[in-house]
């Protein structure tokens, strides 16, 4: 994919609809730019909370899962990885 876009005076350039569409972004996220040592220049997301992503992994055709269902799942993970963790240690 390869679009092009016009900087601003202000120094200010639109992110094609494609790739904000893609990325998930919207108005006021924040973006991380990197320059690679070749002169690319990669543009991400900034880190949001695990809330704020609250359903972008789902799949097509698979029920949404809410933070709340996913508690005694996380309760059960905890505690495995705890004992885990104490068998390791003897």
């Amino acid at each position: 994919m390869a679009d092009a876009t016009t900087m601003t005076t202000k120094g200010q350039v639109t992110v094609p609809r494609e790739i904000r569409d893609r990325l998930g972004l919207k108005s006021g996220d924040k973006m991380a730019f990197t320059m690679l040592s070749d002169g690319t220049v990669v543009m991400r997301p900034r880190t949001r909370r695990l809330a704020d992503l609250a359903g972008s992994l789902t799949r097509p055709g698979q029920p949404k899962v809410a933070i709340e269902d996913m508690n005694p799942f996380k309760a059960s993970a905890a505690r495995k990885s705890t004992r885990a963790t104490k068998r390791q240690a003897r």
